[in-house]
């Protein structure tokens, strides 16, 4: 049932990131990664967000990195941690994810919400 719900809750602030309600911020990790999607098809389903992007962090910098490599010393995976550090760099203030581990890390540059989460917070 969890995972249905936050499935729901993922396709619902989806539709809602291209009506403009909120903002989606792209970057240079999430090309990289889709560019080593080896399903085609999955490529091909998540590019499209690249053009709905609001924001894109383009490139890495001193800063991004330094930041990044500080979220590693605490345990988050290299790709989690270059994520964060963008969002963080673009002053997101909501990084939404379902992964448990991530969202049991308090950072005080960002909040890291489930879908759900971030649902009750915003549609309050």
């Amino acid at each position: 049932m969890k995972i249905h719900l936050e499935t729901q809750a993922k396709l619902y602030i989806q539709g809602k990131i291209r009506t403009g309600k909120y903002d989606l911020v792209w970057s240079y990790i999430l090309d990289y990664e889709n560019s080593k999607n080896p399903y085609p098809e999955k490529q091909l389903a998540i590019s499209p967000w690249r053009e709905i992007a609001t924001l894109h962090v383009a490139k890495e910098t001193d800063e991004l990195l330094a930041y990044a490599e500080s979220l590693a010393e605490k345990n988050i995976k290299t790709y989690d941690a270059l994520h964060i550090a963008c969002a963080v760099s673009a002053h997101c203030e909501y990084y939404i994810t379902t992964d448990k581990k991530l969202l049991n890390t308090p950072l005080p540059e960002i909040k890291i919400v489930s879908p759900i989460t971030f649902l009750n917070e915003m549609e309050e």
